[in-house]
């Protein structure tokens, strides 16, 4: 059997660093993506940046790859939030689809966020949807001049679980899975440095999101079920969104 390929995108730290640890040691060739510190080197934020990550994929693949982990995000109160998190994941996915069905058992999976179900603004997600990045960028700064900053990275996430809900039943028709993990609070460098360092945030944080399995939960139990959604043994589910965050989704929305 052929070696397996993967592209990661975020892989330069936290769960996109995880991920593709986890797939190098199951023995595939993995493609790292980032800005820094990685094979591809690729701004995602940008029109120039997203060529950057298909031609830079291509060229290291061959023109064939096997499964796609689209993690790269951000979670400033910033329009560059929205920029990657929805439009940036978006032009990953669709960008190496070509490179996709090359593969005989393709696989893609995103990364969405518990947070889209407890602060995403409704406005800011349908801006998303129309598709207009630049009028989403807009509606994002509103929000953020507004005071709602904070509401900006769950509405990006929000607005691309509707979008790959959709847009995996075209994706099964060419026979490609495409699903999300939605982690709750992990323990990562970037978690601890925006909230979880500080007791007060951290106990917002948990009341908000509780997860009676633990709090902050392990990043290396979401790599693993990103890895296992773009193996050859995930075979038969698409459209979905998996949340890996301790139990928080079942207990806001038993």
């Amino acid at each position: 059997m052929a070696t397996r390929i993967y592209a990661v995108t975020g892989a330069a730290s936290g769960i996109g660093a995880a991920t593709a640890d986890q797939l190098a040691a199951s023995g595939a060739k993995v493609i790292r993506c980032d800005v820094r510190d990685a094979d591809v080197l690729a701004d995602l934020t940008t029109p120039e940046g997203r060529d950057d990550l298909v031609s830079g994929v291509a060229a290291a693949s061959g023109g064939r790859i096997d499964g796609v982990v689209a993690v790269a995000g951000l979670a400033l109160p910033s329009d560059l939030t929205v920029r990657l998190n929805f439009f940036g994941t978006i032009a990953t996915l669709e960008g190496l689809r070509p490179l996709l069905a090359a593969a005989e058992q393709p696989r893609a999976v995103a990364v969405s966020s518990l947070s889209a179900i407890v602060a995403a603004d409704e406005g800011l997600a349908q801006a998303c949807l129309t598709m207009d990045e630049d009028a989403a960028a807009t509606a994002a700064r509103a929000l953020v001049e507004a005071g709602h900053g904070r509401a900006v990275y769950p509405s990006s996430k929000l607005a691309l679980n509707r979008w790959l809900r959709r847009a995996a039943l075209s994706w099964a028709e060419s026979g490609i899975p495409l699903n999300a993990v939605a982690p709750g609070v992990v323990d990562t460098l970037t978690a601890r440095t925006a909230f979880l360092d500080d007791p007060r945030t951290r106990a917002l944080v948990a009341a908000a999101m509780p997860q009676p399995l633990a709090f902050p939960g392990p990043v290396d139990a979401v790599a693993s079920l990103l890895a296992w959604t773009v193996s050859a043994a995930n075979s038969f589910m698409t459209g979905q969104i998996l949340y890996a965050d301790g139990g928080a989704e079942a207990t806001l929305r038993t």
